[in-house]
């Protein structure tokens, strides 16, 4: 009989059952971006649309019933007649299919009646596959529909997404479980030998008990049940600041985690979702599988992916903007072909851009399912789903739409002290990450600069030589913007760059910028060497690597290239970490088009080499005997 550790079990049950009014147009600045990245449902003024139905206009959707087979997306079609068609005609999705005043929230004091309170999940214009719509009135669209536990209706707007009227309203459809656990995301445990699970349901505590049954692939599974904590709509910062609040809701959600602790290293393990009911009746996810992590240290063949900044797109074309559709899907379905070949994720900031749109985080879950159901999908948080201004962010934007890091904290389990400070350690074999949070003050002094230096200095080098900083902002070196007279964020290099140096990092990765750059091991502005693609002995600073192009919209680079940048592209894409053993290291940079490496390079070394000194980095010596 196998033997299994104390299992450790958080269950956290997410309730937002309103729908939200919206308010004015949110634009997001990123570094170079103007107004690339807009959120796409803010577009639709929808808290100006007018009633005029058409007693000669219809929209119909079929099939009626989703997921018969246990499908969580299905394919719908949608059939338009309209008498007086225009080329801004739009067709939106909700969810819940009714949208009418009863969802409006009790603050809502708009006089149009009946008003309509909640948000499309996605859209697309009428004429988008018939380009004889305008003269006959008449089309077929293609949507592709996840399961959000709650129904559908379609909705056949004129007047473009500025001076919205409603023409026509659909039939209603729904899955056949709305409820089914859904879009299970792993993540490491805060000890090595830990696997949290979070999924997505829509079962109340008071109907179902929630668990995981799992164990050795091929053996007998264990249940493990939990625990329930639950926040409501005025948990988002946006009910202060309602200049924040851009969100659209869809029915209620319901976020699950569990941690399990398991004895086994590099042990192939199985897990399904499920949920028992009160008549005794119980509801299950398929079968999914994981591989639990290596004991730190140990010497094995080990991948890791990093990227920032890829955000969700729609496989129907819709909800399309900034490119998303080539990008993200792209980095997505790049990864989900080497599944055999990756061991953990760290997707870092920048991770949905919903800005506040709820149902936009279920639709990027869904995406990435064939990956975090996977292997660990490590998050850091980044200024869309943190920034918001008065809230505590160290940066006084207004980037996440009101939802002041809360939806990232729930989503996605991360093994942080305190999860509301998004910073955080964690191991897997020969690596040894500091995940900081650069929404959050990292300056010498802080909070975060104390745990920065902890989790540095807390490396076990012989045993894990492959020190690895993360940070969404560049805290370090980008050429693509000009701050304070400084390439990249200055502030962030002058707090942070002696402790790189005197713990000796390997390599510190960043987003937010939306291309790749690498740098030369660099220390104050200075290569410290010239070597471009293999290293060797002692390195004397630290390899800094912009990798934001998982998906949202490029960015471009500034005229001037310094002599520290070594290789510069702005495209989609992603790295990848090889650690053969505890001496030989591969990096690859690969796009997303095509998945083939464009930039790489390989560092070799043996563990003396990180025991020895660099500049501002020696320990104190006597010559007393």
């Amino acid at each position: 009989m196998k033997s299994f550790l104390s299992l450790i079990c958080l269950l956290t049950i997410w309730s937002l059952l309103q729908t939200v009014k919206l308010g004015p147009v949110l634009v997001v600045v990123e570094a170079d971006s103007g107004n690339a990245g807009v959120q796409p449902l803010s577009k639709i003024a929808i808290h100006r649309a007018l009633f005029a139905l058409h007693e000669n206009a219809s929209v119909k959707a079929y099939p009626l019933v989703l997921g018969q087979k246990g499908e969580d997306s299905q394919w719908v079609t949608v059939e338009l007649e309209c008498p007086d068609p225009s080329a801004d005609d739009w067709v939106a999705v909700f969810s819940p299919a009714y949208f009418n005043s009863s969802t409006c929230p009790t603050d809502d004091v708009r006089q149009q009646s009946p008003n309509i309170c909640s948000a499309p999940i996605k859209y697309k214009y009428a004429n988008e596959s018939n380009d004889d719509y305008s003269k006959t009135g008449k089309a077929s669209l293609k949507f592709q529909l996840i399961n959000q536990r709650a129904d559908f209706s379609f909705a056949l707007f004129s007047g473009g997404l500025s001076e919205p009227k409603l023409v026509a309203v659909s039939n209603v459809i729904s899955f056949a479980n709305p409820k089914a656990p859904l879009y299970p995301r792993l993540s490491q445990g805060k000890s090595w030998n830990e696997m949290a699970v979070t999924w997505t349901s829509g079962y109340n505590i008071i109907e179902a008990v929630p668990f995981v049954e799992w164990g050795f692939k091929g053996e007998s599974q264990t249940q493990s049940p939990a625990g329930t904590l639950t926040f409501h709509r005025n948990s988002m910062c946006g009910m202060i600041h309602l200049e924040c609040l851009m969100i659209g809701g869809h029915g209620s959600n319901k976020i699950i985690i569990i941690t399990c602790s398991s004895t086994g290293t590099n042990s192939r393990y199985s897990y399904k979702l499920g949920h028992r009911l009160l008549n005794g009746s119980y509801i299950f996810s398929k079968t999914y599988s994981f591989k639990s992590s290596p004991f730190p240290g140990q010497d094995s063949l080990q991948h890791v992916i990093i990227f920032g900044d890829m955000g969700k797109a729609e496989r129907d074309g819709s909800n399309e903007y900034s490119n998303y559709q080539p990008g993200s899907l792209n980095t997505t379905d790049q990864l989900v072909k080497d599944m055999k070949n990756i061991d953990i994720v760290f997707h870092i900031g920048d991770i949905t851009y919903a800005n506040g749109y709820i149902s936009q985080w279920d639709q990027f879950t869904s995406q990435v399912e064939p990956i975090a159901s996977t292997v660990p999908y490590m998050i850091a948080s980044g200024n869309h789903e943190r920034d918001c201004p008065g809230t505590g962010s160290f940066y006084d934007h207004n980037d996440s739409g009101g939802e002041c890091g809360v939806l990232a904290e729930t989503m996605y389990y991360v093994p942080a002290e305190n999860r509301a400070k998004f910073w955080y350690s964690t191991d897997y074999g020969m690596f040894h990450f500091c995940i900081a949070d650069s929404e959050h003050d990292w300056r010498e002094g802080s909070e975060q600069y104390k745990f920065i230096e902890n989790c540095l200095a807390s490396a076990d080098r012989q045993k894990q030589p492959w020190l690895i900083f993360v940070a969404h902002r560049v805290l370090g070196y980008s050429s693509s913007y000009w701050q304070q007279g400084s390439f990249g964020e200055p502030m962030g290099r002058e707090s942070l760059q002696k402790l790189w140096q005197k713990y000796k990092v390997d390599i510190a990765f960043y987003g937010h910028v939306h291309n790749y750059e690498r740098t030369c091991p660099i220390y104050q502005h200075q290569c410290v060497s010239t070597e471009k693609y293999h290293y060797s002995g002692t390195v004397n600073g630290t390899i800094h690597i912009v990798v934001g192009g998982g998906g949202s919209h490029l960015s471009d680079f500034g005229p001037l290239q310094p002599s520290w940048s070594l290789y510069r592209d702005s495209d989609y894409g992603f790295v990848k970490l090889t650690a053969f053993n505890h001496s030989s290291l591969l990096f690859e940079y690969k796009k997303s088009s095509d998945g083939q490496v464009y930039d790489s390079f390989t560092i070799s070394r043996d563990y003396r080499d990180v025991l020895a000194c660099v500049q501002d980095g020696c320990e104190p010596v006597t010559l007393a005997s």
